[in-house]
């Protein structure tokens, strides 16, 4: 009895001590020789409409299938840190919450489908760092945002067929190869499973690198079906992925301005990219590390399908060099080119070394640096702009001068020699003055009221002569091998630069008379676009079109009116008016006469009748009578007249 006693005792902790199962949940215990295991729940209930709350915390895989649950609240397992496989299939599901997966860390497999989900927080995933398998067939969905390739990119299994979906947006499929960048690995194992089927796919260029994936082979890319159809437009309903063609698609071409640019310390530097594609692709500027630019940027597409940008960078340092690349990018794919910038100097030393005294042969002092046998009046080349306007500073050179007069002197611009010391008879020495020469140069150069195909170039001349020649020479940005010259004097102080080409960058350089090659001032400018002209030009002729298309018809009709008009005067006037009096006022009678009588002769013969000459028709008036118009032929008979 007791022994009895003490084993109900025993039985009872034992199952207190096991963890809680939901009353309408099933869970099962998966015990190993070793002594490890792991446990599963399964909810099928019917009549269940929540997600459970009482699951055991040990629980590693979690199915509610088949029941009445709607909606997936949030922090729904958040007291489940290791469950790694979540299977939420084949219920009601209408809406999850963004939240709804918080504290599920090695959560591997996700499974959503059989639902009527229409919208998936995307954002939720990276609560699930561990997911693999992402699992969200037979739903509603009509869209995948662009933001959710950044949750994506870890997921091998991804399953989102049988849904409403008509595109995808371009960053998605960048993140599976080989749009990844990342090359076909030798590890087989290593795929990435994609469910797409069975969705209405509209086959245009949002997907072209979609339809573009199916027809790649030896690809770590692998399709649950390779039967993917079109189902619009029109023209391309019911064609296979594999056999579809985009017309109007094509992906993007770079071209740069050069591969290689060598420019001195301090200078400024354009760099060119110019990108064809459509639709018409987008530009960005990185470095070969990725990073991106930080300067002055300037983009403009002149035309569909056609766009350019400028990357500007201004007084160029040692940091600056190195590879700059240029990315275009459109729904068809992506293109690259790179531009190597090398900086030519020498690096600037913080701290000036002394300055010693030597002397030459014929005993004047010189000043040096000390440690070197370069003079302080070697001439110091500047930096020189490339590719930009910049005023050239000209060098300056020194020399120690003797006696008590002496000092340090400027000297001429550069391609000039160093201003010697002459010693007079008295044994002091006397120094040339350079500072009191005015110095010559060309300032505020600038093109200004630039057109498509015109420009007009300003300079100002300061210390030269107006009749000393000048030379201008223009040419396409990057092709001074196309180079136009025009020779013109200082004095002018303006040019007008003629059949330039539209929308494009020019240089413009200034060279006078005596300068030294290489030191001639540049000034870069840009046409303007002849769009909007023909623009304007296309809507003045269609105006005029309408115009002429309107008053036409009022004019032949007005000439016509004028010329019936004309004709029936001059038929008026050679007629006369006694023709229409004739035709309206005149009438035809006849005379009656009265017989002689007989005897034989009837009481009603009285009357013959007589014909009347043309002469004797009389005219009727509205102010004349038959009775007035009656005259007598003779004594015994009278002319009665009868209309």
């Amino acid at each position: 009895m007791y022994r009895l006693l003490v084993a109900q005792v025993l039985l009872g902790c034992w199952i207190v001590a096991q963890p809680f199962c939901p009353s309408q949940c099933t869970c099962v215990y998966h015990g190993r020789s070793d002594g490890t295991g792991s446990r599963s729940v399964l909810c099928n209930d019917p009549d269940m409409s929540d997600i459970p709350v009482n699951v055991p915390v040990d629980t590693v895989k979690l199915r509610v299938e088949k029941t009445a649950v709607r909606r997936v609240p949030t922090e729904a397992f958040y007291y489940l840190p290791e469950l790694r496989y979540l299977w939420i299939t084949y219920n009601s599901v209408t809406s999850v919450d963004p939240g709804s997966f918080y504290n599920l860390k090695v959560l591997h497999e996700l499974r959503l489908d059989g639902n009527m989900i229409a919208t998936f927080p995307w954002q939720s995933l990276k609560e699930m760092p561990s997911l693999r398998t992402l699992d969200l067939h037979n739903n509603r969905l009509t869209s995948i945002p662009v933001e959710a390739a950044l949750y994506l990119v870890n997921i091998t299994y991804l399953d989102i067929s049988s849904n409403k979906l008509t595109t995808l947006p371009s960053d998605l499929v960048d993140i599976w190869p080989p749009f990844s960048g990342i090359l076909p690995s030798a590890n087989a194992s290593q795929k990435t499973v994609l469910g797409l089927q069975d969705n209405p796919w509209y086959c245009d260029c949002r997907i072209a690198k979609l339809i573009e994936l199916s027809k790649m082979t030896s690809i770590p890319v692998v399709l649950m079906d390779q039967v993917l159809t079109c189902s619009g437009p029109e023209n391309l309903a019911g064609v296979l992925f594999q056999r579809a063609e985009l017309d109007q698609c094509s992906k993007p071409s770079v071209m740069t301005s050069a591969t290689k640019i060598t420019s001195p310390l301090g200078s400024n530097v354009l760099l060119r990219c110019d990108a064809t594609g459509f639709p018409t692709p987008t530009l960005l500027w990185t470095r070969a590390d990725g990073t991106t630019v930080n300067v002055t940027v300037v983009q403009e597409s002149p035309g569909e399908g056609v766009r350019w940008s400028i990357l500007s960078l201004h007084s160029i340092v040692f940091k600056d060099a190195g590879d700059y690349r240029c990315k275009a990018k459109n729904f068809a794919g992506n293109a690259e080119a790179y531009i190597t910038l090398s900086v030519d100097g020498v690096q600037a030393s913080t701290s000036s070394p002394p300055i010693n005294i030597t002397k030459q042969p014929d005993d004047q002092p010189v000043t040096s640096f000390a440690g070197t046998k370069m003079p302080l009046y070697t001439t110091l080349s500047p930096a020189l702009t490339t590719r930009a306007a910049m005023t050239t500073v000209p060098p300056l050179t020194t020399r120690k001068s003797p006696g008590p007069g002496g000092g340090i002197q400027r000297s001429p611009p550069a391609g000039d020699k160093p201003a010697k010391i002459q010693q007079s008879k008295g044994g002091k020495g006397s120094l040339t003055s350079e500072k009191s020469k005015k110095k010559a140069d060309l300032k505020d150069i600038e093109v200004v009221e630039e057109t498509s195909d015109t420009a007009v170039l300003l300079w100002r001349a300061e210390g030269l002569p107006s009749d000393s020649p000048l030379t201008v020479f223009y040419f396409p940005y990057g092709a001074k091998d196309d180079k136009e010259t025009v020779d013109t004097e200082v004095g002018q102080g303006k040019l007008l630069l003629e059949y330039l080409m539209p929308n494009q960058v020019y240089t413009v350089c200034l060279v006078t008379k005596g300068s030294v090659a290489g030191k001639e001032q540049c000034v870069d400018f840009t046409t303007l676009d002849n769009g909007g002209e023909d623009g304007q030009n296309k809507i003045l002729m269609i105006a005029s079109g309408i115009a002429c298309a309107v008053a036409v018809p009022l004019i032949v009709v007005l000439l016509y009116k004028i010329v019936c008009l004309c004709c029936k005067g001059n038929s008026s006037r050679n007629n006369g008016p006694d023709d229409d009096l004739s035709k309206e006022t005149y009438v035809k009678f006849e005379t009656l006469t009265m017989k002689q009588r007989t005897l034989n002769g009837q009481a009603n013969d009285l009357w013959a009748r007589r014909q009347t000459q043309e002469s004797e028709r009389m005219l009727l008036c509205s102010r004349s009578s038959i009775d007035s118009q009656m005259t007598y032929k003779s004594d015994s008979s009278r002319s009665e007249y009868l209309c």
